[in-house]
């Protein structure tokens, strides 16, 4: 079975839900499947060419932060171990193997939660016209991938096609009430701060990253999608680490560099990557589970 292609709604219970640029879900029962493919996307547009076992790597990731931040708020996830998965789904069991979680269902809250510890980015971008990051000033004088002295929270709304948009936590408030919107924000940024300064330990600069929160039948808050993934984060090394420019990263970054030396305008169809690019895109996702969970990446083919 191709791994960026999954047929599994013809097990009884099972329905497709959504396709979104890089993951799959279907409904099982009360349940949601979230299949993480090996798509790839760049400037919102999922590219033709696949990095091998991305989404395994997501997937793995997101379970790792997901226990790692459970004492600052709940998670979707039931298990992403397929082996616990109902019988009724050992059909597809190696399809779906280390890439697809068993979540609850939730209704997502129509908010990108954005936090920046670092000027990169849009905020960069931003902050060289106006001197602001989402209507929040920042003092002046600051180069691109500076520290900031405080990690800031910096919401955008959720498109379903193009980018999302940066917005002020009083655009949010006025959206979803403030009550919200602060907790959302305080959630936010105390993830933020556990989180990075882990991953500091491990040889990570974590410069920005962005979660998705939802809310279960009975009101609570909890976080959705994915966390903390080289699809979702800036992931620097810490070692080569010089503000006053770029940086080197573990993300998807390294795809968009390569893309911005092509004669292409950012519309479908994306153009194919060379298979140097494809395997160098590898290495860096790989390398980012290992350093920051200290277990060697082993894909679905290699526990086979």
């Amino acid at each position: 079975m191709k791994k960026d292609a999954f047929d599994i709604a013809q097990i009884p219970g099972v329905k497709f839900f959504k396709r979104g640029k890089v993951r799959e879900i279907y409904c099982y029962q009360d349940k949601f499947l979230m299949i993480a493919s090996d798509r790839i996307s760049s400037f919102d547009v999922v590219l033709p060419t696949a990095i091998p076992f991305k989404g395994e790597i997501l997937t793995q990731i997101s379970a790792f932060w997901f226990a790692f931040i459970k004492d600052i708020i709940d998670n979707h996830l039931i298990t992403a171990d397929v082996d616990q998965f109902p019988a009724e789904l050992s059909k597809c069991r190696e399809a779906l193997r280390g890439r697809t979680m068993l979540v609850k269902k939730a209704t997502p809250v129509p908010v990108e939660c954005v936090v920046r510890g670092y000027l990169s980015g849009s905020g960069w971008a931003e902050y060289q016209k106006t001197q602001t990051v989402c209507g929040i000033k920042l003092p002046a004088g600051l180069r691109e991938s500076d520290k900031l002295k405080e990690p800031i929270f910096t919401p955008a709304t959720k498109e379903e096609t193009g980018h999302d948009i940066n917005v002020s936590q009083e655009y949010i408030e006025k959206e979803i009430g403030k009550k919200l919107a602060t907790r959302l924000k305080e959630i936010t940024i105390a993830i933020y701060k556990k989180t990075s300064a882990y991953a500091e330990s491990k040889g990570i600069i974590i410069a920005d990253t962005k979660f998705e929160f939802g809310t279960l039948e009975d009101g609570t808050l909890i976080i959705i999608d994915e966390a903390l993934t080289p699809d979702s984060s800036r992931f620097w090394p810490k070692d080569g680490y010089k503000p006053g420019q770029s940086q080197a990263s573990f993300d998807k970054q390294y795809v968009r560099d390569y893309l911005l030396t092509l004669d292409w305008d950012k519309t479908y169809p994306g153009p194919e990557l060379p298979q140097e690019i494809v395997e160098k895109t590898y290495q860096k996702y790989s390398q980012a589970y290992e350093m920051l969970t200290g277990k060697k990446f082993r894909n679905s083919s290699e526990k086979a």
